[in-house]
């Protein structure tokens, strides 16, 4: 582990569950730090994280680097992870402190291994965890989440009893066949040759010839939605004054369909204002959103007994789930290079695998985001700040022109770079080494965070206006202008002088960064002898 790459991956980082800074110039109270201990312990292991992380000497806000005397030698930090494990879930403590410079200031960074799978961290017989970046007494429901870890039941693999092959529709069992052929086109004739019961065992929707809920959610006729204990429902609604919505039943195999044909989706201009560009294509992918359905299913937490939610708004779809994320976040899958080891409905997911819903190799993600990509859309967004269900927005119109077409007219893009430069247009934070690599390749420039496209590809996307709003005027034709002013009219007040450059500033620049850019931009002109104030606090030009 190179521990300075770590700190700069953690520095430009947000702050959420699993990363806590704290300035601690001086000292930091051992209970507290004790309470962050349990908390973030527990999230990382919600997270399928291996370490949390609490950087002490740095300012929680801004990132600035202060620097910490806390506990000055590296005798007094062994004896802190000795007094931490006196007092947690079988004596854990930091795996390690890592003490290093940065900008010459002393910074520690400890380093905290997830909570042991099943079992919750405590500190002093309480257990803690985050919302937000809050600290918090650890809810029931992530505390069971852990504690099943171990002893988990799979809801979906259950039996059903006194449930028959006739609570199963007959045209989603006909689907199902269609879709296992599908996924095993080498069975095509002998599966034609099955009766339903066998091709059921076969696909492993039941279990022996015995119905499981997994059958009756996926295949189910909407009168046997009793057998479930669960609610079964995905409820559409269509965002607006009145409101529109349907609830929908099972069989969920065919009534995501029906779903996804009550969305709004039609023909409509990507970039209308370009005649060479592609006029026409369809605000929304079907197998995205069949994929965005599907990958609900699998993995709700249904012990929860909640509604899929699928709510359609002008541009946009989000769809939710009950149940955080299982193993590892979302930015885990987009890549597709990583395989999920678990699932929390695995037998559901390994039937809905067999009559090809959902892949198992972890790609539905993947897809989705490839999909927006070579749309020339804006990436797919999940909700970080959700910390109960997993909520999926997928964009169906252009943020950003200059990010469509950098992507329509230089196709050579990987998804990484596009993804990067996504989270740009929608003025989303990236980490150190992420902005490197964009302003290298010549894509991004500005300072952070206002960060925007480069001028290489405005003036090949025709937006060089945008551009120079953008990034404003330099300091040179900034003198330039207050020069022209005075000789135009002797003197000017800070009032006058913040007038004339307000608008020629960067329209990202919040108020009270232009007024220190104006302020040190005359500061260096005077240190110039180029102007000088009066008296009565008026600007000239030093040569009058």
């Amino acid at each position: 582990m190179d521990i300075h790459e770590t700190f700069n991956d953690l520095r430009y980082h947000h702050e959420d569950e699993v990363v806590e800074f704290k300035k601690a110039e001086n000292n930091f109270d051992f209970d507290d730090l004790g309470k962050y201990f349990s908390a973030l312990s527990n999230e990382a292991n919600l997270r399928d994280k291996a370490f949390a992380w609490i950087v002490f000497g740095v300012h929680d806000k801004s990132r600035e680097v202060l620097g910490t005397s806390f506990k000055n030698n590296m005798k007094s930090l062994q004896k802190l992870k000795q007094d931490l494990s006196q007092h947690t879930t079988d004596n854990n403590t930091f795996r390690e402190i890592h003490e290093l410079k940065i900008d010459g200031k002393r910074v520690l960074m400890f380093q905290i291994p997830a909570a042991p799978r099943g079992i919750p961290m405590a500190w002093k017989g309480h257990f803690y965890g985050r919302r937000g970046e809050s600290l918090v007494a650890l809810d029931m429901s992530k505390y069971e989440e852990i504690r099943r870890q171990v002893t988990d039941v799979d809801w979906s693999k259950q039996i059903v009893e006194g449930a028959t092959i006739d609570d199963l529709d007959e045209e989603a069992i006909a689907e199902a066949r269609k879709g296992f052929k599908e996924h095993y086109p080498k069975l095509k004739k002998e599966v034609d040759g099955w009766s339903d019961e066998v091709f059921l065992n076969k696909a492993k929707l039941t279990i022996g010839g015995k119905i499981t809920r997994t059958a009756i959610l996926l295949l189910g006729k909407p009168e046997s939605v009793h057998y479930l204990d669960h609610i079964g429902e995905i409820v559409w609604r269509l965002a607006g004054k009145d409101n529109v919505g349907q609830v929908f039943s099972i069989p969920f195999l065919l009534t995501t369909t029906e779903v996804m044909h009550k969305i709004r989706n039609y023909p409509f201009k990507i970039f209308p204002n370009e005649s060479f560009l592609p006029g026409e294509g369809m605000k929304y992918d079907t197998e995205t959103i069949l994929e965005a359905l599907h990958n609900c299913i699998a993995h709700q937490d249904y012990t929860q007994n909640a509604r899929i939610i699928v709510i359609e708004r002008e541009n946009e779809l989000e769809f939710s789930n009950s149940g955080r994320f299982f193993e590892g976040t979302y930015e885990d899958y987009i890549t597709g290079e990583r395989i999920p080891k678990h699932y929390r409905n695995p037998f559901l997911a390994q039937a809905m695998a067999n009559i090809k819903m959902i892949d198992t190799e972890g790609f539905g993600i993947h897809k989705m985001f490839v999909s927006q990509k070579d749309r020339y859309l804006p990436m797919p967004d999940y909700d970080k700040s959700d910390n109960e269900n997993v909520v999926l927005t997928l964009p169906g119109n252009v943020i950003d022109e200059n990010y469509s077409l950098l992507l329509l007219e230089h196709t050579d893009i990987d998804l990484t770079t596009a993804v990067l430069l996504d989270r740009v247009q929608k003025r989303k934070p990236l980490n150190g080494n992420a902005i490197k690599m964009l302003r290298k390749e010549g894509l991004i420039e500005g300072r952070k965070p206002h960060l925007y496209v480069s001028k290489r590809i405005a003036k090949a996307t025709n937006l060089e206006v945008e551009y120079t709003l953008k990034k404003g005027f330099d300091d040179a034709e900034c003198q330039q202008w207050i020069i022209k002013a005075l000789k135009d009219h002797t003197e000017l007040s800070r009032k006058q002088i913040n007038e004339l450059l307000w608008s020629k500033l960067p329209i990202d620049f919040s108020d009270e960064q232009k007024i220190t850019k104006i302020g040190n931009l005359l500061t260096k002109m005077r240190k110039q002898d180029l102007i000088r104030t009066d008296k009565d606090r008026l600007w000239h030009l030093s040569e009058i």
